[in-house]
């Protein structure tokens, strides 16, 4: 089941790039940025693309967003109770909690042994993902658009025609000579 209003559409992508922060924090992306609390400098899950990737059709998990945004918010108003905060209503429940209490919820909920942990896992992986390879962008397109994660990894940049070529070899040496069939484009022949 997808998200049927703008308003039930709005909470889940909030509450998603609150679970994707949590994982891979970022800054702010503006003062009123409720879902990143800003947490850490730079680009973080959410400016990577979280959500988009986990929207992807091949990603496999669109199908239960809506069912673990759900969650997710359940989770948060139990978890705020039973520490006794006070959630703000203008946001969704996980947005709303304190990055420290967000950060203590995702841990039980991927804890050995609970229930829903291969859900919660598998948005961690995603969130990571996102942010480690930007796996839903063409690879030059995110490097040209910035791509906090493969920018922090010192992600290397193509060269000028959008390949990538390393006339120095990373083990210092050549490991295997070029296959005489290869095209000078790189591909087998």
């Amino acid at each position: 089941m997808h998200s049927d209003t703008a308003a039930d559409r709005a909470v889940r992508t909030l509450t998603l790039e609150a679970f994707a922060d949590t994982i891979v924090p970022g800054a702010k992306r503006s003062p009123e940025d409720r879902a990143v609390a800003g947490a850490a400098p730079g680009g973080g899950a959410v400016d990577a693309g979280a959500v988009a990737l986990l929207e992807t059709p091949a990603a496999g998990v669109v199908d239960g967003l809506d069912s673990l945004s759900l969650l997710l918010n359940q989770h948060a108003r139990d978890y705020a109770a039973r520490l006794g905060t006070a959630l703000d209503p203008d946001v969704p429940p996980f947005v709303a909690l304190p990055f420290a209490q967000r950060t203590g919820l995702v841990a039980e909920l991927v804890a050995p042994g609970h229930p829903e942990k291969d859900g919660w896992v598998a948005l961690a992986l995603f969130s990571n993902m996102a942010f480690d390879t930007g796996a839903h962008l063409h690879t030059t397109e995110a490097m040209a658009a910035g791509h906090p994660g493969l920018r922090a990894m010192g992600f290397a940049e193509p060269d000028a025609d959008g390949l990538w070529r390393f006339p120095a070899y990373s083990y210092r040496r050549e490991l295997a000579r070029t296959h005489p069939g290869t095209t000078p484009a790189g591909d087998p022949s």
